[in-house]
């Protein structure tokens, strides 16, 4: 009866993983029809996703403060919840970035790096939902080195990116460079967010191990 108690906790957290899926598998359609005079409307449709994120955060918020009792340590699981706040708020920054910079096309690069995001995100959900077998798992582990080696990918492609912003834009006006600088750095943020609930992941085993 206990662990079915438990099913809200580990439920609310997939479910926000599910959400940072949804949100990058958007974000990677956005870019790969990308249509400038469309961003007003696929903002909005981003949105829905990071407003999601903010319902299931206040459902767990308000849950930790009601309940006596939490599978793992409270502190530790509201850590976790925000963690993965943030991804999703990455997530829809890019677009905002995208929106703000007034970009006209969208460079391969940032299409590739959309591609690891996605990528990131699945092996974050996935590891969230072994999660609640963290006590005896034999797969946890190898899931949060997963999420590691996702993240890593993206630390290359964003060297590489910005690197070439800088070199191949010789010439061109430099306002643009400085807006790709900004919009890899929110792509690389994004992965970032999701190593770091790996991160909370892994602490939180080493806890209760």
């Amino acid at each position: 009866m206990a662990n079915k108690k438990n099913d809200f906790y580990w439920n609310n957290y997939i479910s926000a993983a599910d959400t940072a899926c949804c949100a990058a598998d958007y974000l990677l359609k956005c870019l790969r029809e990308f249509d400038p005079e469309r961003l007003t409307e696929v903002l909005p449709e981003m949105h829905l996703f990071e407003h999601k994120g903010d319902s299931l955060r206040h459902e767990m918020t308000e849950a930790l403060a009601k309940s006596f009792v939490t599978p793992i340590d409270r502190e530790d699981m509201a850590e976790l919840c925000q963690r993965l706040d943030h991804v999703i708020d990455s997530i829809e920054e890019v677009l905002q970035a995208i929106y703000i910079n007034n970009v006209a096309k969208i460079t391969g690069e940032a299409i590739r790096f959309s591609e690891l995001i996605c990528n990131c995100t699945a092996k974050m959900k996935a590891m969230l939902t072994e999660l609640p077998n963290f006590r005896k798992s034999e797969q946890l582990h190898k899931l949060i080195i997963d999420v590691n080696a996702a993240e890593e990918e993206c630390d290359v492609l964003y060297l590489q990116s910005a690197y070439s912003c800088r070199k191949n834009w010789d010439g061109k006006d430099p306002l643009d460079v400085i807006a790709w600088r900004e919009i890899y750095s929110a792509l690389e943020e994004c992965a970032d967010a999701c190593e770091d609930v790996a991160d909370t992941v892994e602490a939180v085993i080493m806890k209760n191990s």
